[in-house]
């Protein structure tokens, strides 16, 4: 009975609908014509993506992040809108619509036919529309809104996603609710309902942007996989308390996907010496710019990883490898991000539990999770990846299958969320254990050998935990990882007054990890644990 639920989770694991991949045809590709350097992001896309040569787009834009609200009108608006329109891609016309049971109507004109259902902006293009004074002045402000929603400053990305309703008059002050919010119709992403997916490849080089492509297509045809890391801060304000909600809404939903999860509730984000090993999907806050781990000379991003980071100004810059956090975690590695240009106020950020459920359940695109998780549109948010990205789209006994004949190291993933599916669906832990400990791989993969370990650890089998411990050190784990089993087989080393031992293992850590941040702790502890000399007669 035991071993029928591994294999259940197992079934349940495999046996997941095949969804075709979005096409380059329904995308149109936008460069800045006054940067080379976008120019070759944009055949580099429309080349791997087999984007038709007509759907490419080059625009006369300033070279800054920054664009100011008219040169962004008259440059990109409303061009793009004409561009599709002439070559066929578009077509407007006026429908007429009742509002209200009365009987009173509205007529607007809007896109009504659409061949394109998402704009790619390349390095290069204006990140950024400036506040403009005169529009505040035009525009009648409610009573009492905040100071913050009179502002009609927005990410680029997010003014072009009603390109569709451009010939209507749509008030640009404050956030404009979004109405494909939270959806689980795809037929609802469209331009022909009003919203165009718009996401860019961006970064802080072009070179950076480009591998968010190439990352994208590697996962899409090997799968997602690594660990899930999650950063709450345990607050209870009833405001700030959703960012918690949010992010502890995707860890519960990453364990549902088979992952190893771990959740931070300290206020603090992840310490610099905590050790992050093959991160396949982070979300977490709150600060102003990337840190802990994050702020290290090497993040060990899984291909395909997407990362997260909660706060006002995440993408206040794309173009740093310092500053802000989109364009650290890109440069670090990672293939996709959201983040936020400037202040938006917490409850129109996007929601990454809405988010993840769309992407990995649903099995949307990148572009059209993002967009179903956006509560505004004509705001701050921006989306950075490659829109078709679907590393959850190909039917998993498939890519299993793939994986197996070409003797792929990703193959240990599978097996590794097979086991944490059987644990989530109900299988005894010493089941599980039992299954990891006869399975032939498991024998040659330090991820299998480490949960094979903890599992051991859990049940109160010691000695069993530090020997599988030490296996995986044999089986050449990755840095990180090499620390974490490091750091956890010292743990229950000196849980066994094994002190000699423990000493040994930690010493062994400073050697294979010389350039560990949490490397004066170690040598502490060392200290203390190593017997002094007697003193000299």
């Amino acid at each position: 009975m035991r071993m029928r639920i591994i294999r259940f989770a197992l079934w349940l694991f495999l046996l997941a609908p095949l969804w075709a991949r979005a096409g380059g045809d329904e995308v149109v590709v936008v460069y800045n014509r006054n940067m080379p350097e976008s120019k070759a992001v944009a055949d580099y896309y429309a080349r791997m993506r087999d984007v038709p040569p007509k759907q490419i787009y080059g625009f006369d834009l300033p070279t800054t992040e920054i664009i100011s609200r008219d040169d962004f009108h008259h440059l990109l608006q409303v061009p793009l809108a004409q561009k599709l329109e002439s070559n066929g891609l578009w077509k407007f016309a006026k429908t007429t619509f009742q509002l209200k049971k009365d009987g009173a109507t509205q007529t607007i004109r809007r896109v009504v036919s659409s061949k394109i259902r998402y704009a790619v902006l390349c390095y290069g293009v204006p990140l950024k529309i400036s506040d403009n004074w005169a529009i505040h002045q035009s525009e009648t402000q409610e009573p009492g809104a905040p100071t913050l929603f009179q502002d009609n400053g927005a990410s680029v990305d997010s003014e072009l996603a009603w390109l569709p309703l451009l010939e209507n008059k749509v008030r640009l002050s404050g956030p404009l609710t979004s109405w494909v919010y939270t959806t689980t119709n795809v037929v609802q992403l469209n331009p022909t309902n009003g919203i165009l997916m718009v996401a860019r490849l961006d970064g802080p080089s072009a070179d950076i942007a480009m591998g968010l492509v190439k990352k994208s297509i590697e996962a899409e045809q090997n799968g997602l996989w690594g660990r899930t890391y999650f950063d709450t801060r345990t607050i209870t304000d009833t405001l700030y308390k959703l960012g918690d909600e949010w992010i502890l809404g995707s860890a519960v939903l990453s364990r549902e996907l088979g992952y190893d999860v771990t959740v931070d509730t300290n206020a603090a984000t992840f310490p610099a010496d905590f050790p992050m090993s093959q991160i396949a999907i982070y979300a977490g806050w709150y600060t102003g710019d990337a840190d802990g781990p994050f702020a290290q000379p090497v993040v060990e991003f899984m291909p395909g990883a997407f990362a997260y980071h909660l706060h006002s100004y995440s993408a206040a810059t794309l173009r740093s490898t310092t500053k802000s956090w989109c364009g650290p975690l890109l440069a670090k590695g990672a293939t996709c991000t959201m983040g936020c240009v400037d202040e938006p106020s917490i409850q129109f950020t996007p929601n990454v539990a809405i988010f993840l459920a769309r992407w990995a359940f649903d099995r949307f695109t990148f572009g059209e999770a993002a967009w179903a998780a956006q509560p505004a549109l004509s705001w701050q948010t921006t989306v950075i990846g490659d829109p078709l990205y679907r590393p959850f789209g190909k039917e998993p006994a498939e890519l299993i299958a793939e994986l197996t004949r070409a003797h792929s190291p990703l193959l240990e993933w599978s097996y590794l969320r097979a086991v944490n599916l059987a644990l989530v669906h109900g299988a005894p832990v010493s089941s599980v254990e039992n299954y990891l400990e006869n399975l032939p791989l498991r024998t040659s993969s330090p991820v299998l050998t480490e949960k094979l370990a903890r599992l051991c650890d859990i049940q109160g089998k010691p000695d069993a935990a530090i020997d599988y411990y030490r296996q995986a050190l044999k089986l050449n784990p990755s840095p990180e990882q090499r620390i974490m089993i490091r750091l956890a087989l010292g743990q229950e080393l000196l849980a066994q007054n094994n002190t000699a031992a423990a000493v040994e293992d930690y010493q062994a850590l400073l050697l294979e990890a010389p350039n560990y941040p949490g490397k004066d702790n170690i040598a502490g502890k060392i200290a203390a644990l190593t017997p002094k000399p007697a003193p000299a007669k």
